[in-house]
């Protein structure tokens, strides 16, 4: 009875080493754990390198809109307010171009026939953008593209613009007129 295990051991030993040899010849065998490419040394990967910057103009073609971006550094209302005489602004704890978050940028809007600071028009007929249009933020060197999802009209009494944070993108917001503070 002990002939017949040793039998079966000894030959599958022998299939195993055939098995092995057969691998090995045509090489087939699994590299060794720790020897990628037969060096040990660590790599170290850098993680991507983001760039942001701060929007310098912003554009929709469809539209008319082609305007300059002011960035400053405060949230007071007459700093505020004063950026807005040269064009759009950035709301300043919003995000930059390129990084994670919501580029809030907002502008005057009036249709009044006559108004000596064409910025009061920054933002005139955003409200004739729509769904899957292009508008291209510029940084100093670079275009970013967003498509826009929706346009809304708000009471800025009861509203809030909602910013997410995970994912880019851009909100533009202005007054339904000049002058206006019932909507936003």
């Amino acid at each position: 009875m002990t002939a017949r295990p040793i039998a079966f051991s000894l030959t599958f030993v022998a299939l195993f080493a055939l098995s092995f040899a057969f691998l090995a010849a045509i090489d087939m065998l699994p590299d060794p754990v720790g020897s990628v490419g037969g060096s040990s040394t660590p790599v170290e990967v850098a993680a991507e390198q983001v760039e942001t910057a701060a929007p310098v103009r912003v554009a929709a073609k469809k539209i008319g809109l082609d305007v300059s971006v002011s960035n400053p550094a405060d949230t007071n209302i007459d700093v505020l307010n004063e950026a807005l005489l040269t064009g759009a602004v950035r709301y300043p704890t919003s995000a930059l171009l390129g990084a994670e978050g919501t580029v809030l940028l907002f502008g005057h809007s009036s249709h009044l026939p006559i108004v000596r600071n064409q910025n009061f028009k920054a933002f005139n007929n955003i409200e004739k953008l729509k769904q899957g249009d292009t508008v291209s933020v510029y940084s100093g060197t670079t275009e970013y593209r967003y498509t826009v999802t929706g346009v809304r009209l708000a009471n800025a009494e009861e509203d809030v613009v909602q910013l997410p944070s995970n994912g880019k993108y851009l909100a533009l917001v202005t007054c339904d007129n000049f002058g206006t503070k019932s909507d936003l």
